[in-house]
């Protein structure tokens, strides 16, 4: 059907982006009334009308198109789609409010189940949850209906005018260039723009560089600074590094939200202090690359490469001088990778999620079902009881968990009352501004007295006098109104020992990426440890001058995929605006001939940030390098491809374990070794897979895949009644009653476990113990005929 196109029949689609204009006001006027913001207002609605306009321009010619093949399609397709528009505006603005920043090219940087676990851990699942989105796809339908009924009364070209004229004052009015005062969806789809041009302006460089491995420098190059500091004692000092979730300094000391860490704020005066200490990222994927490697950020992250490049760290470095390396978290270790990061420099005790045991109390679980794991208390106390066994010296890295959303924690009501009086001591106006966040400030509390309570058990043990803890955030909580971008990153830095002989506090800027290479100095300098000829660290070590300055470069990942912030001397540059620092770490807007330089040094940085990750030339001689665990062939990279296109990775195990059963066993193993490179903690994978090699008969390398499991997931109790059947198979009873007794002592209370135990020792003849553990399956199962009858052979 042909449709004449007039300025007067279009007026539909007119009406259909000036609806979706107004909504993006009207959310914004909301946005600003939740945050108390009334001054960029004018500058968002501005951003408003250009996304608007742009967004009408954009599909105007789907819109001919529609209308072209169906006078009515055009515009029924268009609503649709400017709804969704809408939806997905709200959405954005929501995890503005959550988070204090707008999503921009993270989003392609974090895994689905990343994202989900995210989402899910700051928002409880309810109808109120969505309620919101219904609102908004019926206010949109609204305006669009009270245009068509009452439009003839405007006239459309003054609306267009006036539309278009405030669209076009965004090109004029710098301010509402900024994040702040961006259209979320406008901000989501230019920042993931500018992450690609940053890749493409990085990898430009990657061939320019002289040298082929061009961080690599001479060791001595990094001074020992730490050591006028220290009594040095004739053994390696034990190292424990104590990374606190959401730590920033606004919350330490004299900062903003101050009064809410007392035991920490003790220990700035017993420490080494820097107080103008930054981390080198804005969550948590960053932490262990900068504090422990002092590595690059690759494009989305380090951890996030696969394979890894080749590096050294501080957990290689002093396993290959002896010492004991362990991690301790709550969580689960998969998430951003860490896991992949900590066994390739070759951790030797890796605790998180799966092996805390049933002694120890998760978090509880919120409305969606989902827990990060296990609270901080619980955290310090499996750490204390590991170290137990460890020989010294030792490393250990302990990351805490509760102080992130959903801020769930043991005690908390009475973390809540602390909180309350410590908010009643402060003014009329900070207390009404503080209220809202009284969770967080709980929070706080807990997770300090949590380190409090671990020290002073430490300080107990006979190696506490040659120990040196290092303590620091991971990056500046999320939830509570920051002053300014750089207030993301600064974070505290608390080198706290018995070894010290004098304490200090420092103003000079220094990051989490100059931790390792002066410990590392101080440590081969004093100690007896194996010479390194070259470092290849991106940091230079902390700056020990006690007054305000910075002598570091120091770019820093906002998030996964954006590098948009950086310090160069006493500036800041962000999100391409220039600050000027001054020495109580405030930040002032500043434009001088500086920029350029700062610019110029900042994409320097990009691309050899781009040249030495993709490239894998950070090093050539790392200490302790593993390959990926399983390799394919070109072959067998075909058929994953072919097998998995589109599947996550539940989906895959589903479909290996749907193979395993058609017998087609080969297929089955080699998508769990796919799941296993990324996910080698994955039980349920493994123990397919030790299954299937069961199953055909290779009862040896089933052994040793089902045993791992049992190592990586001690309380995981499928994999003992497999690993049990194979000793069954392969007639080693003995090994099925001591695997069955390992079960038990973990307290997997399983009566198939049981049962098979029971089997075993009247295989072995040791009718009394078999006796034993049927008689205590019948109590439990006094209806099952299977059991009643097995005890009616052992009489026989």
């Amino acid at each position: 059907m042909k449709i004449k196109f007039t300025y007067q029949n279009s007026l539909e689609y007119i009406y259909a982006t000036v609806s979706l204009i107004i909504i993006f006001c009207f959310l914004s006027l909301i946005e600003v009334f939740k945050i108390f913001e009334i001054q960029p207002f004018a500058y968002k609605l501005l951003n408003d009308f250009f996304t608007g306009i742009l967004i009408g321009v954009l599909f105007f010619p789907l819109y001919l198109l529609l209308k072209y093949i169906k006078n009515s399609l055009g515009i029924i397709i268009i609503r649709v789609l400017f709804s969704v528009i809408a939806l997905i505006q709200l959405g954005l603005i929501g995890y503005s409010l959550t988070t204090r920043v707008n999503l921009g090219a993270d989003l392609v940087g974090y895994s689905y189940d990343d994202i989900y676990h995210t989402v899910t851990t700051s928002v409880s699942m309810s109808f109120t949850l969505f309620l919101p989105f219904i609102v908004v796809i019926l206010l949109y339908l609204g305006l669009n209906w009270l245009f068509h009924l009452f439009g003839h009364k405007i006239n459309p070209k003054i609306l267009l005018i006036v539309v278009f004229f405030f669209g076009s004052l965004n090109l004029l009015i710098a301010s509402s260039n900024k994040p702040a005062s961006q259209n979320k969806l406008n901000f989501l789809l230019s920042d993931i723009i500018r992450a690609e041009n940053d890749k493409a302006l990085a990898s430009q460089g990657s061939i320019s560089f002289k040298k082929e491995f061009p961080l690599e420098q001479a060791s001595e190059n990094t001074k020992d600074v730490l050591a006028p500091f220290f009594n040095i004692h004739k053994e390696k000092p034990n190292v424990v590094f104590i990374i606190v979730e959401g730590l920033g300094s606004d919350f330490i000391d004299d900062g903003e939200y101050k009064g809410f860490t007392p035991y920490l704020d003790s220990l700035t005066s017993k420490s080494l202090y820097w107080e103008n200490f930054v981390s080198n990222a804005g969550r948590t994927f960053g932490a262990l690359p900068s504090l422990i490697g002092s590595l690059p950020f690759g494009e989305n992250g380090f951890m996030e490469m696969n394979p890894l490049p080749k590096h050294n760290s501080l957990i290689s470095i002093l396993k290959s001088n002896g010492y004991t390396t362990s991690y301790y978290c709550g969580a689960d270790s998969n998430f951003d990778r860490k896991r992949s990061f900590l066994e390739y420099n070759g951790i030797d005790n890796l605790i998180d999620i799966d092996k805390f045991g049933p002694e120890y109390v998760v978090t509880k679980k919120n409305d969606a079902g989902f827990s990060w794991g296990y609270p901080d208390s619980e955290i310090f106390r499996k750490t204390l009881s590991e170290l137990k066994g460890k020989k010294e010296p030792r490393l250990d890295i302990v990351m805490t968990l509760s102080n992130h959303e959903p801020f769930a924690f043991p005690s908390k009501k009475m973390y809540l009352e602390k909180a309350e009086r410590i908010l009643k001591t402060k003014s009329y106006f900070e207390k009404n501004k503080l209220n809202e966040y009284k969770d967080i400030f709980a929070c706080l509390l807990y997770t300090d007295n949590s380190i409090k309570n671990f020290m002073e058990a430490y300080s107990k043990r006979p190696d506490y006098a040659n120990t040196i803890f290092i303590i620091t955030g991971d990056h500046r909580l999320i939830p509570i109104p920051q002053k300014d971008n750089l207030s993301r990153f600064h974070v505290p830095l608390y080198i706290y020992s018995p070894m010290l002989k004098k304490t200090a506090k420092f103003k000079s800027i220094s990051s989490h990426r100059d931790v390792t290479p002066s410990l590392v100095s101080f440590l081969m300098n004093n100690y007896k440890f194996n010479k390194l000829e070259k470092t290849t660290w991106l940091g230079t070590g902390l700056d020990t001058v006690r007054q305000f300055r910075n002598i570091h470069s120091i770019p820093m990942m906002r998030y996964k995929g954006s590098i948009n912030d950086y310090i160069y001397k006493d500036y800041f540059y962000s999100d391409g605006n220039m600050f000027k620092i001054d020495e109580d770490f405030n930040v002032n807007e500043t434009d001088n001939d500086m920029l350029e330089t700062i610019s110029s040094s900042f994409n320097d940085f990009k691309r050899l940030n781009a040249y030495v990750t993709s490239k894998n030339k950070i090093t050539n001689s790392a200490k302790s390098f593993k390959k990926p665990t399983y390799e394919f062939t070109a072959e067998q990279f075909s058929t994953i491809k072919k097998l998995t296109k589109g599947l996550d990775r539940d989906q895959i195990f589903f479909l290996a374990r749907d193979l395993a059963f058609k017998k087609e066993h080969e297929k089955a193993r080699l998508l769990c070794n796919y799941i296993l490179n990324d996910l080698p903690n994955y039980g349920d994978v493994r123990t397919l897979k030790g299954r299937t090699l069961a199953w055909d008969g290779d009862y040896k390398n089933a052994e040793i895949e089902l045993l791992e499991v049992i190592n990586r997931t001690p309380f995981y109790g499928d994999s003992y009644l497999a690993i049990m059947d194979v000793y069954w198979w392969s007639d080693q009873n003995k090994k099925v009653v001591a695997i069955g007794k390992k079960a038990l002592g973990n307290q997997i209370n399983n009566a198939e476990l049981g049962y098979k135990l029971a089997q075993a020792y009247k295989r072995m003849n040791n009718i009394k113990d078999s006796n034993k553990t049927i008689d205590s399956l019948l109590k439990i199962h006094p209806e099952n005929k299977e059991y009643s009858n097995f005890k009616k052979s052992l009489k026989k």
